[in-house]
Formats: C-alpha cells, sequence, structure tokens
C-alpha cells in the first residue's frame, strides 16, 4: 500500500473538515496557493507553521511530518538510484573526454557534447535537490 505524502494528508484532513484552500489558508495567514502547493506537494509548510497547521486539522505535528517521512521511505531507493546515476554522468563523461583527448581520439564538437550532457546532468541533480 502506498503511504501518504504531506501534500495528500494536508489535503485529505482540510476535506474531512469541510475546509476551503482559502479558509484554511486565512486561519493560518497565508495564501490559498501556498496551501494548494501543500496539497500537490510542490512546496511544504513552514516549520513554524505546522504546530497551528496540526491544530487546525486536528492531528499533532507528528502525524503530518510521519505521512510525509513514510512515502519518502517508500519511494527512498527509486530516487536514490537515480541520484546516483545524475551523480555518475558527468563524472562518466569527463573521463570520457579526458581518455579520448589523450588517446587522440576525440574532435572538439564530441568532446563539447559530451562536457554538455555532464553539465546537463549536474543541472538536474542539483534542481531535484531544491
Amino acid at each position: 500500500m502506498e503511504k501518504q505524502t504531506l501534500g495528500q494528508k494536508i489535503f485529505e484532513l482540510r476535506k474531512a473538515k469541510n475546509m476551503t484552500q482559502l479558509e484554511l489558508a486565512n486561519m493560518l495567514n497565508i495564501t490559498d496557493k501556498a496551501v494548494s502547493k501543500w496539497e500537490r506537494d510542490i512546496s511544504c509548510p513552514d516549520i513554524n507553521t505546522f504546530p497551528k497547521l496540526a491544530e487546525i486539522l486536528g492531528v499533532s505535528v507528528d502525524e503530518l511530518l510521519q505521512a510525509n517521512a513514510d512515502a519518502k521511505a517508500e519511494h527512498g531507493e527509486k530516487k536514490d538510484t537515480f541520484d546516483m546515476v545524475l551523480k555518475a554522468i558527468p563524472l562518466a563523461m569527463s573521463v570520457a573526454v579526458i581518455i579520448l583527448t589523450f588517446v587522440d581520439q576525440l574532435y572538439w564538437e564530441d568532446a563539447a557534447t559530451l562536457l554538455a550532457i555532464a553539465v546537463l546532468s549536474f543541472s538536474i541533480k542539483n534542481f531535484r535537490e531544491k
């Protein structure tokens, strides 16, 4: 069984209280767009918001945080493998450029392509971490 993310948990609890995103947002002095982003797992509440959010939704802070921890643990292995590949690509491309240049088997266009792939992979990895 798939675990709930924090966003799914907030959505479920808000709906159970028959609250709109705007009503919840007003109670927290934030925008309804922020609540929407939480529920879509695009962002998450500020750490200082959790106590009041938990109180409004009628759960403990631990219960809210556990939802996200369970979902991350379930998907962690796939994410770790993908991140490892994203880390390996720049290294592999750089090593390939060095070796092929050393044996005089690489044209500058090919080197630029390999290095562009490395930079792109590095950028994706850094973007995913943010």
